[in-house]
């Protein structure tokens, strides 16, 4: 899933949804430096991935992408399903999206001395740009696409992959809400048996 998601599913206090935020940025890092409620957060972000991708409703979405985007169809079907949150985030949130993502705004300012320094690089364009509630129109997914495939090494086409989006939109809508439901429940055991992020 992409940050929209993570941020979601994370518990309602600074130290996990900085974890399951900072979930991408830890590869090949150690965790050690953080609290436990921060760690915990990063390893709800890394259970959280390996679900998604291993789930066959993501599976189903990611045929859906052209060929030409096909090595990256999992970062593209995570920023679809980001845009199908936001769209419809009064169906899973009593809280404004409004409302949440500028309380993800003031908590990554007021922490941005411990965020890795790939975050703090691009915080102002995230606070300034309302990255988050940007997701809720298809130019901010081809916006946030664009972004990433400038971090990318080898060279893509990830700029243009919102033309699948449109093309098979209403596909990409029912396979989020057939998957969605199954993720919160997933994260819901992941938290009963706790033990299971450490």
């Amino acid at each position: 899933m992409n940050y929209l998601a993570h941020l979601y599913l994370a518990e309602d206090s600074p130290e996990s949804l900085l974890g399951n935020l900072l979930g991408d940025f830890m590869k090949g890092r150690s965790i050690d430096t953080y609290c436990d409620e921060i760690k915990k957060g990063i390893r709800l972000h890394q259970k959280v991935d390996i679900y998604t991708d291993s789930h066959p409703v993501v599976r189903e979405s990611k045929r859906l992408i052209s060929s030409v985007n096909r090595r990256y169809s999992g970062i593209i079907v995570d920023v679809f399903y980001d845009h199908f949150l936001a769209k419809n985030w009064l169906d899973y949130s009593s809280v404004s999206l409004r409302e949440f993502t500028a309380k993800i705004y003031k908590i990554l300012e007021q922490n941005e001395s411990i965020l890795p320094d790939s975050i703090k690089r691009v915080l102002p364009n995230i606070i300034n740009g309302d990255l988050l509630m940007s997701y809720v129109e298809p130019q901010g997914i081809t916006n946030a696409l664009q972004r990433i495939s400038l971090r990318l090494k080898r060279e893509n086409n990830l700029g243009s992959a919102s033309v699948d989006l449109i093309a098979n939109y209403e596909q990409f809508k029912q396979d989020f809400y057939r998957f969605f439901p199954e993720l919160i429940d997933y994260v819901k055991t992941l938290r009963y048996n706790s033990s299971f992020l450490g």
